[in-house]
Parts: structure tokens; C-alpha cells; sequence
């Protein structure tokens, strides 16, 4: 069955906002996850929107099942920065191009495909702060007594680690990333292997990684930052914790900018100052600036 005889792939999808359809057929037999289960077809409706959407729908035409999903812009930017939902790339970047205006659509498959400077930025920035995060409760946890727990941790660390490797390569870091460090990183696959194969204890191997995250990533801070950093140059007067998490281009990040934050004034990379008074007349606002 022709795909364009569907209804919901017609152009009349216009006017519910929608600038295109992506259609992602199950190919054979292959077993392909979460992003088609155990439906024909997946179809992605794209709308231009910043708004969130993430709407699913389920249908049967005939014969065919299919999965509906819609997604505005700012979906498809977030996964291409966060890498969750990383299916919804998949289905834009490797999907069948039913309709779109102006080729709305062939323009975001090319800007979050080529894995520009400015995705490339985000991205960097989004994962140091997720190996900062993992690195600092891996040592939370080993300090207090909870192995596992730190295993686990500094597993998602190295993880990060990994994929900032592939990110400074130019390669956008899919779900393949230790097959490309096995090859780009010798020093990083070993340090993976000796956390998951060693015959060291456990906590160890922890250990051991702890320090590797220490002394080699943390040196990169001030470069892997440099999307905050260059927020907090833009103008001279010093910045409120509330005012850069609500920034746009730091939204990517908002949970975790406050400790990544905390660390650059404790490297004294950014500044602090606490001279503002409080909106609720107690105490002084510490605020962020750095020296140009």
C-alpha cells in the first residue's frame, strides 16, 4: 500500500500545525527496540513549534498497524542534545520523507545530522555535566560504604566520558559508543575494562576510576563548559543562579547547572559575588561573573 494514501500523511496535516510526516518502516524481521515494538510502521509528525508535544497514538489501517507520534522542533533538538528518546533521531534522520512545506523537514534532518558546531557545543556541555554528576555520587557513594551503587555510577560516568571522546571527534555518540572508543581511546577502553573485567575487588576497580575521572576529565572543565562560560561573558553585570538556568541556551541542562556552577568557582574559573540583597530581605544573593 502506498504510504501518501493515508490520511494522516496528507498535506491537510497542515492544518493542525504539522510541517511534515517521516515514515520509519520495521525492516524484516529485525528486532528494533523501543522505537517500532511490534507495530509495521512508525510515523512521525513534526510540528514547529518549541513548545513540547510527545504525543502517541495507535492505529490500525487495513492490514497495517502503525505507531503515530508527534513531535515539535524542540523535541527533536532536546534528543539530539540529551540522547534520550534517541529512536525519534533514528526515525528523522533514517525514515521515508512522506510531505513537508518549504522543506522544513530536509532542513532538521540536515542541521541535526551534520552535528554542527552549536549541536556539537550542547552536546559536549550536556554530557560533562551528567559525568560530573555520576562521578560525584560514585564518590558519595563509596564514601559511605555503598559499593554497588558506586560501580554503577562510575559505570555511567566512563560512559560519559565516552561519549565526549566521540564528541571531539565530530562523531555524534549513538547507542554504538564503545565500539568507536575501543578504537579512538586505547587508555579509556582499558580503564572501562578494568572497572567491568578486573580481577580487583570491587571496590577497587571503583576506586581506580575515581582517580582516572579526576585527574583526566576534570582538567577538562573550563573547555567542556565553554557554552556556560561564554553565557556569563555576554554581558558584565554578574549573573543569578535563577536567571542562567532559565537562560535558553543552558536549558539542556537545568538540573545539574548548579553543581557543575559550584565546581567552576571552586576552580576559580567563574567568580562569585554576594552582594545583592535577597527578594526576601534576608541575607545577601551570591551571584556569577567572570574576568575578561
Amino acid at each position: 500500500m502506498e504510504l501518501k494514501n493515508l490520511a494522516f500523511l496528507s498535506e491537510q496535516s497542515e492544518e493542525t500545525g504539522a510541517v511534515g510526516a517521516i515514515a520509519y518502516s520495521h525492516p524484516g524481521e529485525r528486532f528494533h527496540g523501543s522505537l517500532i515494538q511490534d507495530f509495521d510502521l512508525l510515523v512521525l509528525i513534526v510540528h514547529n513549534t518549541d513548545q513540547p508535544m510527545s504525543i502517541v497514538e495507535h492505529y490500525r489501517y487495513g492490514d497495517l498497524r502503525y505507531q503515530l507520534i508527534y513531535a515539535s522542533r524542540s523535541d527533536l533538538q532536546t534528543t539530539a542534545v540529551t540522547g534520550e528518546h534517541y529512536n525519534l533521531m533514528q526515525c528523522l534522520i533514517e525514515g521515508e520523507i512522506i510531505w513537508e512545506t518549504d522543506h522544513e523537514i530536509s532542513y532538521l534532518r540536515e542541521e541535526l545530522s551534520s552535528f554542527g558546531n552549536e549541536l556539537r557545543e550542547q552536546k559536549l556541555f550536556h554530557e560533562f555535566t551528567r559525568f560530573l554528576k555520576m562521578y560525584v555520587e560514585a564518590k558519595r557513594h563509596i564514601q559511605q560504604g555503598h559499593v554497588v551503587d558506586a560501580y554503577y555510577d562510575a559505570l555511567e560516568a566512563l560512559g560519559n566520558w565516552a561519549r565526549i571522546v566521540l564528541i571531539e571527534q565530530g562523531i555524534y555518540p549513538d547507542h554504538a559508543v564503545w565500539t568507536h572508543v575501543e578504537q579512538l581511546d586505547r587508555a579509556l577502553w582499558k580503564l572501562y575494562q578494568e572497572l567491568t573485567v578486573s580481577s580487583e575487588t570491587l571496590e577497587q576497580r571503583v576506586e581506580l576510576v575515581l582517580l582516572a575521572c579526576e585527574f583526566s576529565v576534570m582538567s577538562k572543565m573550563g573547555e567542556c563548559s565553554e557554552l556556560l562560560l561564554r553565557v556569563i561573558r555576554s554581558r558584565k553585570e554578574p549573573w543569578s543562579i535563577n536567571e542562567l538556568v532559565h537562560h535558553p541556551q543552558l536549558r539542556f541542562v537545568r538540573n545539574d547547572l548548579p553543581l557543575i556552577l559550584r565546581k567552576l568557582v571552586f576552580r576559580s574559573i567563574v567568580k562569585e559575588s554576594a552582594g545583592w540583597p535577597s527578594l526576601e530581605g534576608e541575607g545577601r544573593e551570591i551571584r556569577y561573573w567572570m574576568e575578561t
